[in-house]
């Protein structure tokens, strides 16, 4: 079992997990809606790549 030879420091510790924050996703304008979205996803009306893929229904308002 492998043990450390010297205790980690806060400072050193601190900084490695410093790194290792959130990041935001890479959105990209959609050419059709114009609306953002997360890349290689579906959009909202079910393209993907200029091709619908998913049939969306339509909501029922009450």
């Amino acid at each position: 079992m492998a043990v450390p030879f010297r205790k980690t420091s806060k400072s050193v510790k601190r900084i490695r997990r410093g790194s290792k924050g959130l990041k935001s996703p890479a959105l990209v304008k959609d050419p059709n809606t114009g609306e953002y979205r997360v890349q290689h996803q579906v959009d909202a009306q079910g393209n993907y790549k200029g091709e619908q893929v998913v049939e969306v229904k339509e909501k029922k308002e009450k």
